[in-house]
This record gives C-alpha cells, sequence and structure tokens, in this order.
C-alpha cells in the first residue's frame, strides 16, 4: 500500500552483499519490501487492538490498573528493547562520538509526548468522549501543516485533499462506525463540548503534531544509529512518567489490576512505538497517519467478534474515504 521509503532501500543495500551482482539486489529490495509491509501491517493491527484491549482488561465496567504505571512500563520496555537491539547491533557499527548535545533534543520530544497524554485525561471534564474521538481526528491536519513547514516537504492539492479524507473517515468512524444494538445508537449520545474544551482540543492537536513532528527531525538530523536515537528518547520517557505517576499516584499498588490483557497491551504498545521510530526515520509521519487511520478496519473487525457490535453504514464510508485517500497520496503519478 505505501511505497518503500529510499532511506530504507539504502539502508537495506548498505546490509546486502558488497559485489556487484544484481540479483542480490535485487532481492534485498523485495525482501525490504515485505519487511517494510509487514511491518506497517504490524503496527495497523497493534493500533486497531489498543482499544478492544483496553476493553477486556476492564472488571466490572471499569480499569482496574494505574493508567500512569501502565505508561511506565511502556516507555521502560521500549528503553530496554532499544538498548538490547544496540547491543546486538552495535558490534558491527562504526565508533561514533556521542555526547549529551545528541541527547538533550530528545529531552523535549519526552516532554511533549508526556503532555499531550495528560491532557487527554483533561479534556474529558469539558466534551465527552465521543465529541473528543471525532475532533481529536483534527491533528491528522495539525501534523501535515507542521511537517509541511519543517521539513520543507511540499503537498500538493491531491496530497491535501487525501489527508482531509483521513480526518473525515475518522470522524465518521466515531461517530457511528460500530453500534451496541442493546444500549442507544450513536446518534442518540450526547454530545457536548464548552469553550474551554475547544481551546484544549486545539492545544491538543497542536502539540500532538508538533511532538511528531519534532521528534521526526530530531531522528533524521543526527547521524546516530536509530537504536540509540531510541534509547534517548525512552531514557527521558521513562523520566518523566516515573515523575508524573508519583505526583498522581492514589496509594494504590504499582502493579495493582494487571493482567495477562494489561501485559499484553504494555508489550504491544512497546512495539508498537519502535515500529513508529523506524516510520518517521525513513519515511515520514504522513505514512504513521496513513497507518493510525487505517487500523479502524481492524477496530472493527475485534469489535464485532469480541464483543457483538455491528458495522453501520458510517464504517463503510469511512473504509472507501480511507481507500480514496490511500489512491489520491499515494496512488496518483
Amino acid at each position: 500500500m505505501f511505497p518503500l521509503p529510499p532511506h530504507f532501500r539504502e539502508m537495506l543495500f548498505d546490509n546486502a552483499c558488497t559485489g556487484d551482482s544484481r540479483v542480490s539486489r535485487a532481492a534485498a529490495v523485495v525482501l525490504g519490501k515485505i519487511r517494510w509491509g509487514l511491518m506497517l501491517i504490524l503496527s495497523v493491527f497493534i493500533y486497531g487492538s489498543h482499544a478492544p484491549l483496553l476493553t477486556l482488561s476492564k472488571e466490572n465496567g471499569q480499569i482496574p490498573f494505574s493508567a500512569s504505571s501502565v505508561v511506565v512500563l511502556i516507555e521502560l520496555t521500549k528503553l530496554m528493547l532499544s538498548l538490547a537491539f544496540l547491543m546486538i547491533r552495535g558490534c558491527g557499527q562504526r565508533k561514533l562520538s556521542v555526547s549529551w548535545h545528541h541527547a538533550a533534543p530528545f529531552a523535549l520530544s519526552a516532554l511533549l509526548y508526556a503532555a499531550n497524554n495528560n491532557l487527554v485525561v483533561h479534556l474529558q471534564l469539558f466534551m465527552d468522549p465521543s465529541t473528543f474521538q471525532v475532533l481529536s481526528n483534527l491533528k491528522i491536519g495539525s501534523t501535515a501543516l507542521l511537517f509541511s513547514m519543517f521539513l520543507h516537504q511540499r503537498l500538493t492539492a491531491r496530497k491535501w485533499l487525501a489527508l482531509f479524507l483521513l480526518i473525515a473517515a475518522g470522524a465518521f468512524y466515531t461517530y457511528g462506525g460500530l453500534q451496541d444494538p442493546q444500549h442507544m445508537p450513536a446518534s442518540d449520545m450526547q454530545l457536548h463540548i464548552t469553550p474551554i474544551g475547544l481551546v484544549l482540543i486545539f492545544l491538543y492537536c497542536l502539540i500532538s503534531g508538533l511532538s511528531a513532528v519534532y521528534t521526526e527531525v530530531v531522528l533524521k538530523t543526527q547521524d546516530l544509529p536509530l537504536n540509540l536515537q531510541n534509547a534517548f528518547l525512552y531514557f527521558f520517557g521513562v523520566l518523566l512518567n516515573i515523575i508524573i505517576h508519583l505526583s498522581s499516584s492514589s496509594g494504590a499498588g504499582f502493579l495493582e489490576g494487571f493482567s495477562f490483557w494489561v501485559l499484553l497491551i504494555i508489550v504491544s504498545q512497546a512495539l508498537n512505538g519502535l515500529i513508529m521510530s523506524v516510520v518517521m526515520k525513513h519515511s515520514s509521519n504522513i505514512t504513521r497517519l496513513f497507518v493510525i487511520s487505517s487500523s479502524i478496519m481492524v477496530n472493527a473487525l475485534l469489535s464485532v467478534l469480541l464483543f457483538g457490535l455491528h458495522l453501520t453504514t458510517f464504517f463503510f464510508l469511512s473504509v472507501l474515504l480511507i481507500s480514496f485517500a490511500v489512491y489520491f497520496y499515494y496512488g496518483i503519478k
């Protein structure tokens, strides 16, 4: 669905045989396309399964664990995996001169991500969850705008149309893509938002786009191995989220309420974070946006299979819009 990024192709060539064999280079391209496709498919599945996993982890309709402790463990798992990959692959890499000047930019990335995660919680006080989910799709536009500005990538009118279709697809799916036959339909839910909520949702979309684009800029401008960059980012992520957890802890145990589903959430989200760093390093945040939008199909399928929800016309309209968006952005030459 998405083309193999040039940087990813170059990396594969560097790791392939150094001879002039066209066969080996062709095999590297094919292998690269397969690896890239499988990686994106896995990310789509992880994004789509996140909400169903959260539902499965609930007890009596409530989340029994501390959300802040889960975030800490996700960041810690990403840090451990990054260090492990760095040690495994570090033997064959050139010696690098690394200083705190390389690590410092990732502190801002971690701070922006932490601020956005906490802003999501406060947003629920000023609007209903459905309104938040619908309006949060505007972060696609803010991310694309900041991507165009900071990475000097000119997006054509056709590509802007594709991104608008992604926003519309997300809004339609959130509003009424699924319906529980035992409860009121989505159209009957009480939607509300306050003026403060409008300001906060604008701030949320801005910080969301800024955190993603800023991190992409840092990843691409530093001549460092991705695993080392990830280690910097997730070190600060662990540190900040531990501080947030300690300041907001209700006194419950750190692992209280944990289950198999919670552990699956931690592992899958950690893995997805590493995949997204590869996408931002070798492709772009635009690819990440398409991956996130495409995940609604996985979310819908799991919701139907696990919870007996019904697909509505809004779901099929969303799938159609995403298909058009992919075609307009990647398909037309």
